[in-house]
C-alpha cells in the first residue's frame, strides 16, 4: 500500500524559507520518480518540481532559483527547499509517486501561507 506523508508547511512572512518532506512507504522508493505539486484555492493543481531516480530535476518557471528539490533514498524521503516565499506561492502542497511522467498516487499534503 502507498503511502506519502507530508510535513514541513506552515506559516511564513514573504522572503522566508521553508523546507517540506515527503516520506513514502510501500514502493520501491529509490526507484521512482517524484513530484511536489500545489493548489492554491480556486486554482487547478499544478506541478511544482520533480526528482528522477537518478536525481535528474525539473522546476516550473515560477519556482526555478528558489526551490530546491532533493531526495534521500536512505530515507524514502523527499524534500522541498523553499526560499525567497512569496504569497503567490501559498497552497496546500502535495507529493506525489509518477509513472511515465504522470502523478498516480498523493500524499495528504501540506499548507503553505506566505503572509505578513
Amino acid at each position: 500500500q502507498v503511502q506519502l506523508v507530508e510535513s514541513g508547511g506552515g506559516l511564513v512572512q514573504p522572503g522566508g524559507s521553508l523546507r517540506l518532506s515527503c516520506t513514502a512507504s510501500g514502493f520501491m522508493f529509490r526507484f521512482t520518480t517524484m513530484g511536489w505539486y500545489r493548489q492554491a484555492p480556486g486554482k487547478e493543481r499544478e506541478l511544482v518540481a520533480h526528482i528522477t531516480s537518478g536525481g535528474s530535476t525539473n522546476y516550473a518557471e515560477p519556482v526555478k532559483g528558489r526551490f530546491t528539490i532533493s531526495r534521500d533514498n536512505a530515507k524514502n524521503t523527499v524534500y522541498l527547499q523553499m526560499n525567497s516565499l512569496q504569497p503567490e506561492d501559498t497552497a496546500v502542497y502535495y507529493c506525489s509517486k509518477l509513472r511515465a511522467g504522470v502523478p498516480e498516487n498523493w500524499g495528504q499534503g501540506t499548507q503553505v501561507t506566505v503572509s505578513s
